[in-house]
Protein backbone atom coordinates (compact mmCIF):
# COMPACT_ATOMS: atom_id res chain seq x y z
CA UNK A 1 0.00 0.00 0.00
CA UNK A 2 3.01 2.62 0.83
CA UNK A 3 4.57 2.02 -2.59
CA UNK A 4 0.94 2.95 -3.88
CA UNK A 5 1.45 5.71 -2.48
CA UNK A 6 4.15 6.67 -2.74
CA UNK A 7 3.59 6.23 -6.45
CA UNK A 8 0.71 8.07 -6.27
CA UNK A 9 2.60 11.61 -4.78
CA UNK A 10 5.33 11.04 -6.90
CA UNK A 11 3.09 11.38 -10.11
CA UNK A 12 0.95 14.51 -8.72
CA UNK A 13 4.48 15.67 -7.86
CA UNK A 14 5.26 15.66 -11.21
CA UNK A 15 2.05 17.09 -12.26
CA UNK A 16 1.71 19.81 -10.11
CA UNK A 17 4.90 21.75 -11.00
CA UNK A 18 4.29 21.98 -14.69
CA UNK A 19 0.90 22.85 -14.09
CA UNK A 20 2.07 26.07 -11.40
CA UNK A 21 4.69 27.07 -13.81
CA UNK A 22 2.32 27.39 -16.19
CA UNK A 23 -0.75 29.17 -13.91
CA UNK A 24 2.37 31.48 -12.91
CA UNK A 25 3.14 32.09 -16.46
CA UNK A 26 -0.04 32.90 -17.41
CA UNK A 27 -0.85 35.46 -14.55
CA UNK A 28 2.06 37.75 -15.66
CA UNK A 29 0.90 37.71 -19.29
CA UNK A 30 -2.27 38.82 -18.06
CA UNK A 31 -0.77 41.51 -15.65
CA UNK A 32 1.79 42.65 -18.56
CA UNK A 33 -0.96 43.01 -21.13
CA UNK A 34 -3.74 44.45 -18.73
CA UNK A 35 -0.92 46.90 -18.75
CA UNK A 36 -0.31 47.73 -22.26
CA UNK A 37 -4.30 49.30 -22.39
CA UNK A 38 -4.28 52.97 -22.79
CA UNK A 39 -6.28 56.06 -21.63
CA UNK A 40 -7.79 56.62 -25.15
CA UNK A 41 -8.91 52.98 -25.05
CA UNK A 42 -10.48 53.25 -21.45
CA UNK A 43 -12.28 55.82 -22.77
CA UNK A 44 -13.56 54.56 -26.23
CA UNK A 45 -14.41 51.22 -24.22
CA UNK A 46 -16.64 53.52 -21.87
CA UNK A 47 -17.99 55.88 -24.86
CA UNK A 48 -18.74 52.73 -27.06
CA UNK A 49 -20.51 51.26 -23.68
CA UNK A 50 -22.69 54.84 -23.39
CA UNK A 51 -23.69 54.68 -26.64
CA UNK A 52 -24.77 51.06 -26.41
CA UNK A 53 -26.78 51.84 -23.21
CA UNK A 54 -28.23 54.88 -25.32
CA UNK A 55 -26.92 57.56 -23.29
CA UNK A 56 -24.75 58.97 -26.12
CA UNK A 57 -26.83 62.00 -28.15
CA UNK A 58 -25.38 61.54 -32.04
CA UNK A 59 -26.00 63.30 -35.59
CA UNK A 60 -25.71 60.87 -38.63
CA UNK A 61 -25.24 62.53 -41.73
CA UNK A 62 -25.16 60.45 -45.11
CA UNK A 63 -23.77 61.72 -47.76
CA UNK A 64 -23.69 61.12 -52.22
CA UNK A 65 -19.67 61.51 -52.51
CA UNK A 66 -20.73 61.85 -56.60
CA UNK A 67 -22.97 64.84 -56.12
CA UNK A 68 -22.06 66.02 -52.61
CA UNK A 69 -25.76 65.87 -51.66
CA UNK A 70 -27.33 64.89 -47.87
CA UNK A 71 -29.04 62.15 -48.20
CA UNK A 72 -30.19 61.13 -44.58
CA UNK A 73 -29.61 62.68 -41.28
CA UNK A 74 -30.61 61.56 -37.75
CA UNK A 75 -30.47 63.07 -34.44
CA UNK A 76 -30.73 61.37 -31.30
CA UNK A 77 -29.98 58.95 -28.44
CA UNK A 78 -28.98 55.80 -30.86
CA UNK A 79 -26.78 52.80 -31.48
CA UNK A 80 -24.90 52.70 -34.48
CA UNK A 81 -23.45 49.20 -36.43
CA UNK A 82 -21.90 49.23 -39.53
CA UNK A 83 -22.59 45.84 -41.38
CA UNK A 84 -19.85 45.57 -43.31
CA UNK A 85 -21.15 42.14 -44.89
CA UNK A 86 -24.73 43.56 -45.82
CA UNK A 87 -22.54 47.39 -46.67
CA UNK A 88 -25.25 48.81 -44.33
CA UNK A 89 -25.16 51.01 -41.15
CA UNK A 90 -27.77 49.57 -38.64
CA UNK A 91 -29.22 52.45 -36.41
CA UNK A 92 -31.09 51.46 -33.30
CA UNK A 93 -32.88 55.12 -32.01
CA UNK A 94 -34.36 55.16 -28.51
CA UNK A 95 -37.58 57.52 -28.76
CA UNK A 96 -38.88 60.03 -26.69
CA UNK A 97 -41.99 57.36 -25.72
CA UNK A 98 -39.05 54.72 -24.32
CA UNK A 99 -39.44 52.73 -27.90
CA UNK A 100 -36.92 51.70 -29.97
CA UNK A 101 -36.82 51.82 -33.52
CA UNK A 102 -34.19 50.30 -36.13
CA UNK A 103 -33.41 51.48 -39.09
CA UNK A 104 -30.70 50.90 -42.27
CA UNK A 105 -29.21 52.83 -44.39
CA UNK A 106 -27.55 51.19 -47.34
CA UNK A 107 -23.70 51.66 -48.41
CA UNK A 108 -22.01 51.86 -51.02
CA UNK A 109 -18.80 52.69 -52.85
CA UNK A 110 -20.62 56.49 -53.51
CA UNK A 111 -22.09 56.51 -50.32
CA UNK A 112 -20.43 57.94 -46.88
CA UNK A 113 -21.81 59.02 -43.56
CA UNK A 114 -20.80 60.27 -40.57
CA UNK A 115 -21.12 60.63 -36.62
CA UNK A 116 -20.93 63.10 -34.09
CA UNK A 117 -21.31 62.95 -30.49
CA UNK A 118 -23.21 66.21 -30.04
CA UNK A 119 -23.09 66.79 -26.39
CA UNK A 120 -19.59 64.90 -25.44
CA UNK A 121 -19.70 61.90 -23.38
CA UNK A 122 -19.65 62.19 -19.63
CA UNK A 123 -16.86 59.15 -18.67
CA UNK A 124 -14.83 58.10 -16.72
CA UNK A 125 -12.01 56.16 -17.42
CA UNK A 126 -12.05 54.06 -14.28
CA UNK A 127 -15.16 53.71 -14.02
CA UNK A 128 -17.88 51.39 -15.07
CA UNK A 129 -21.69 50.78 -14.73
CA UNK A 130 -23.52 47.76 -14.80
CA UNK A 131 -26.99 48.25 -16.10
CA UNK A 132 -30.24 45.93 -15.64
CA UNK A 133 -33.36 45.91 -16.84
CA UNK A 134 -36.07 45.70 -14.59
CA UNK A 135 -38.09 43.95 -16.62
CA UNK A 136 -36.39 41.28 -16.93
CA UNK A 137 -36.21 40.54 -13.17
CA UNK A 138 -39.66 41.37 -12.15
CA UNK A 139 -42.20 41.79 -14.27
CA UNK A 140 -44.39 44.75 -13.05
CA UNK A 141 -44.97 48.13 -14.58
CA UNK A 142 -43.99 51.63 -13.25
CA UNK A 143 -45.95 54.44 -13.30
CA UNK A 144 -44.53 58.07 -12.61
CA UNK A 145 -45.97 60.93 -10.56
CA UNK A 146 -45.06 64.41 -10.14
Amino acid sequence: MNKICCWIDEKIKKLIAPLAFICCLLFIIIMLLGGCTTEASKVNYNITKEAENFNVYRRITVINCIKGDVLFTAEGLMNIKADTADKQLELIVETDEGKYEKHFIGLSDNVTYTVQDITGSKVNKYKFVIHYNPNMWIPFDVEYSD
